[in-house]
């Protein structure tokens, strides 16, 4: 089922990044020039933002299956038409609806390991999952360029129906069956039509996601996510207009070789990176003498959110702007921020998972919503922001940005459990409160009748 999963995680990510290495091509077909392609790709991962919001809650009233199983028919079938798309219109309309699907298998994925795996091993899961969510990106441009050097651009997205179609029947397999343990459209049966509609959008409304932001800790880890997503597709999605030149490339397979460094990073680290963070909390439960405290599953990013990440950006950005160091360094440190990735992003998820039980896709939801806008920003502003103030000052930004969010986990750790505490306090008095109202309206109308 893991497999599965992270094979379906697999295509939304991938086709955000495989294009990047086509993008001359793209935009002389449609008689554009890159910067347009990169907005569409920007508006791409503005809708893989925007979609959790959405499939989050429905996962939890018709069942994870069901989502998956939609969504992957929905996502070959949009994948047919980017790949004829006559016009850049055609195109950009295709690759949104294709974005907006797509982005359902992460989400619902982490729902499905968090419904099945214990709190202790969920990382390691988690980890081997999230495999997919980022060696996607990464090999995705290294598998665009060898097309584009060889045949049209049209079978990237040719490859990627074929990869979805055969993901959307493996969903209608036994290899992934229900992991919910209750769907919440169960609990309509013998309400009227008009009734269940009512109660249905109170489930499904998406401001349901937005509204677990009250809670700071969700808000400080989502922002650490963001912060490690940010980095990822600020370097991914420049290096052919970066290296190429800097290098005397000619070639998109020559620029996409590059994107095996961090791929093969991503694949290191999805060996330690989840089992790391599942042995920092075993060993804090020992310390606690058996007790349990969600924060402490982010004490195992710490160091490589806050010190390797942002050393090798620096390391990377000035190396590339001083033309020091040469391909060796620039590999290095890309497959080093592969590995350092993936002991990050499983603390994150899975700390979203442990701290909300039983709303397992909304928490993860609203972490995607607020990761995958950074993307979306990460993807547009990257290459003016480069050529304006040039890749060493860039990656100065993303690594003080990366400190900055690491501050704000570790305090998280110290002082998550009291801003939760706090914040249930409050909406415990707010529930109390609405239902004295209600009982004295209904006392009032029970004596005026």
């Amino acid at each position: 089922m893991v497999a599965l999963l992270s094979f379906c995680s697999f295509l939304s990510p991938v086709s955000s990044t495989s294009v990047l290495a086509a993008t001359p091509e793209v935009a002389h077909e449609y008689n554009t020039d890159g910067t347009v392609i990169n907005v569409v790709n920007a508006v791409y991962m503005l809708t893989m933002g925007l979609s959790p919001v959405v499939w989050g809650p429905m996962s939890e009233v018709y069942g994870r299956r069901r989502v998956n199983q939609v969504t992957a028919v929905l996502f070959f079938g949009c994948s047919i038409g980017t790949a004829l798309a006559p016009n850049l219109a055609a195109f950009f309309v295709f690759r949104v609806l294709t974005a907006f699907e797509g982005t359902a298998f992460i989400l619902v994925g982490s729902a499905c390991i968090g419904d099945v795996y214990r709190p202790t091993e969920r990382a390691t899961a988690l980890g081997w999952f999230l495999s997919g969510t980022l060696i996607g990106p990464a090999f995705g441009p290294f598998i665009g360029g060898i097309i584009v050097t060889y045949a049209s651009w049209r079978v990237i997205f040719w490859l990627q129906t074929a990869l979805s179609g055969l993901a959307a029947l493996f969903t209608f397999t036994p290899l992934l069956p229900e992991t919910i343990h209750h769907r919440k459209v169960d609990d309509l049966e013998g309400y009227s039509p008009r009734q269940k509609m009512t109660v249905l959008w109170s489930m499904v409304n998406p401001v349901r996601v937005l509204r677990l932001f009250v809670y700071p800790n969700l808000v400080a880890t989502s922002l650490a996510s963001s912060a490690v997503i940010w980095n990822m597709y600020s370097l991914l999605t420049p290096i052919r207009y970066v290296l190429n030149p800097r290098f005397h490339l000619t070639t998109p397979m020559q620029g996409g070789l590059f994107y095996l460094a961090p791929g093969t990073g991503y694949l290191v680290g999805t060996l330690v990176g989840g089992r790391y963070a599942d042995y920092v909390v075993k060993r804090w439960i020992a310390k606690r003498g058996g007790a349990r405290v969600p924060e402490d599953r982010l004490r195992s990013a710490l160091p490589f959110m806050g010190l390797v990440i942002p050393a090798c950006l620096l390391v990377y950005g000035w190396g590339i702007e001083k033309d020091a160091g040469g391909i060796p360094l620039a590999v290095v440190t890309l497959f080093v921020q592969g590995v350092a990735q993936l002991f990050c992003f499983p603390s994150l998820n899975t700390y979203c998972l442990d701290v909300m039980q039983g709303r397992g896709a909304e928490v993860i939801a609203g972490n995607y919503f607020v990761r995958y806008l950074f993307a979306c920003a990460a993807t547009a502003c990257v290459l003016p922001a480069i050529q304006g103030i040039g890749v060493g000052w860039f990656s100065t930004v993303s690594a003080l940005f990366l400190v900055g969010s690491t501050a704000v986990v570790q305090a998280t750790i110290w002082w998550g459990k009291s801003w939760r505490d706090r914040v249930d306090r409050r909406r415990k008095a707010k529930r109390l409160a609405e239902q004295s109202v209600a009982r004295k309206e209904l006392g009032r109308r029970a004596n005026e009748t």
